[in-house]
This record gives structure tokens, C-alpha cells and sequence, in this order.
């Protein structure tokens, strides 16, 4: 009697197709850019060391006045920045439940408007209301930024998966659960992504602080304009170009190491 012997089939793992690749933090994204800046105004230092510069330029930036410039706009950008999240993240939970829904419509258009407004315009009207002063330059600032957050807010909660929640709530967890541990995690990639234009436009947007009186890097740049010193006008520009690399590069490191675990973007 014969037997034959079948031969045992191995079980291979179906190859799993390809999914997005990681943002990851490499080497070259945390030293890149701090190089090239740190190049850029050493170069602009020693170009200063070597300019002939007259007597309006050297009064313009003497007496600590560039670094006073520099603190005054980043106190700009980090108060604005700061009251941007504390109004439009809250505001864009409130406007995703269902009992408020209806008024998402009406919070977006008038948030829209705040940003469609010339942010000079929007700054000139505030001064007239409130007078010259940082509090005029803050409140300027802060309309003009709180769309991005606003609908990065709205859109990254709108986009979690319905089955997921229904999930959730089916385990027994309250509204407050699934909101603090499923979708605001889930949104979070939208979400600082709306923090991290916010805070560009900030830093742009500070620069016109200094027409109603809200000082930061735009006096500078207006004082180069106005006397037609190129030297004031440029160190003013670089040192805001740089500060919003700067902010920007944060931003996106922060984008990274807050990301929850697990979730994939593309590059």
C-alpha cells in the first residue's frame, strides 16, 4: 500500500499595501533651518559691523532699540497667539455639537470676515474705537488669526470616524470621554496645523502693531521706509523674516511630538 505525501503548504502573510510614510524628526529638520538662520544674521551682523551708517540710522538702532523692537513683537505674537487657542479651540468644540450646530455657519462667516478685512484697516478701526496702544495692535492680531484655528477646529472633529465614536459611547463612556479621549486626539493633527498658520500670520500680522502705536519690529521697517535708510529697513525685514522661519520651524516640531501615536501622515 502506497501512500503519497502531500506536501504542506507554508502560509505566507499577504503583503500589506504600502500606507503613508511617517513625518519623522530627523537630524537634518532640527539643525537645517537654526543653521541657515544662525548664518543669515551672522552675516547681517557683520555686514552692520562694516556699513557706514549716518546719524538717523545709528539713532534708530542705538540705545537697545532693535532688541526692544524684537521683545515687543514676540510678546505680540505669543499674547495674540495665546488668546487665538483660548477663543477659537473652545469655540470650535462648542460649534460641533449638535446643539450648536446650526450656528456653525454664522461663526465661520463672521470669522471670515475678520480675516477678508485688510488687517490695516481692521487696526486703524480699532484704534479709533480704543485709541493707540498694545491693547488695540493684541485684539487687530487676534481677529485676523482666529479662522485658521478656528476651522482646522471644526473640520478635524467633523472628520473623525462615526463608527469609532458610536464605539466609544457603546463601551459606556460619557460625552466628555469621548470628546477629551477620542476625537479631540484624532483631530489634533488639523488642529496644529491651524496653531501653526496662526502663528505665522501673527508674526507678519504684528508688524503693522507699530501704526497704532503697538510697537514690535514694524517700527523699524516703517522708520527705514519713511527716512529712507536702507540699513534700518533691512535689519527691521530680516529680523522679521527670521522670526517667522523661526516660528514656523517650531511649530512643526511641535506638530510632531504632539501628534498622538499611531497616526500617519504624508510628507
Amino acid at each position: 500500500m502506497t501512500t503519497t505525501e502531500t506536501p504542506e503548504l507554508e502560509e505566507t502573510a499577504a503583503p500589506r499595501p504600502p500606507g503613508p510614510p511617517k513625518q519623522r524628526l530627523t537630524w537634518q529638520k532640527l539643525t537645517f533651518l537654526p543653521a541657515f538662520l544662525v548664518a543669515v544674521l551672522l552675516a547681517t551682523w557683520l555686514w552692520f559691523q562694516q556699513a557706514d551708517l549716518d546719524s538717523i540710522s545709528e539713532n534708530a538702532l542705538s540705545n537697545g532699540q532693535v532688541s526692544k523692537a524684537l521683545w515687543q513683537h514676540v510678546k505680540l505674537t505669543v499674547i495674540s497667539t495665546f488668546f487665538v487657542l483660548i477663543i477659537a479651540i473652545p469655540l470650535g468644540i462648542v460649534l460641533t455639537r449638535r446643539a450648536f450646530r446650526r450656528a456653525s455657519p454664522v461663526a465661520m462667516a463672521v470669522a471670515n470676515m475678520g480675516q477678508a478685512t485688510p488687517a490695516i484697516g481692521l487696526l486703524a478701526l480699532l484704534v479709533i474705537w480704543l485709541g493707540t496702544g498694545t491693547k488695540a495692535a493684541l485684539i487687530g492680531i487676534i481677529v485676523y488669526a482666529v479662522l485658521p484655528v478656528l476651522s482646522n477646529t471644526i473640520a478635524g472633529l467633523k472628520a473623525n470616524d462615526p463608527t469609532l465614536l458610536e464605539a466609544a459611547r457603546g463601551i459606556g463612556m460619557s460625552a466628555l470621554g469621548v470628546l477629551s479621549r477620542v476625537e479631540l486626539p484624532l483631530a489634533v493633527p488639523l488642529i496644529l496645523a491651524g496653531v501653526r498658520t496662526a502663528l505665522v500670520l501673527n508674526v507678519g500680522t504684528a508688524t503693522l502693531a507699530t501704526f497704532g502705536g503697538g510697537g514690535g519690529l514694524g517700527v523699524l521697517i516703517t522708520t527705514g521706509i519713511t527716512n529712507q535708510r536702507m540699513p534700518v529697513l533691512m535689519l527691521g525685514s530680516i529680523l522679521t523674516v527670521s522670526l517667522a522661519l523661526l516660528v514656523d520651524w517650531l511649530a512643526s516640531l511641535a506638530e510632531l511630538l504632539l501628534r498622538p501615536r499611531g497616526l500617519e501622515v504624508g510628507t
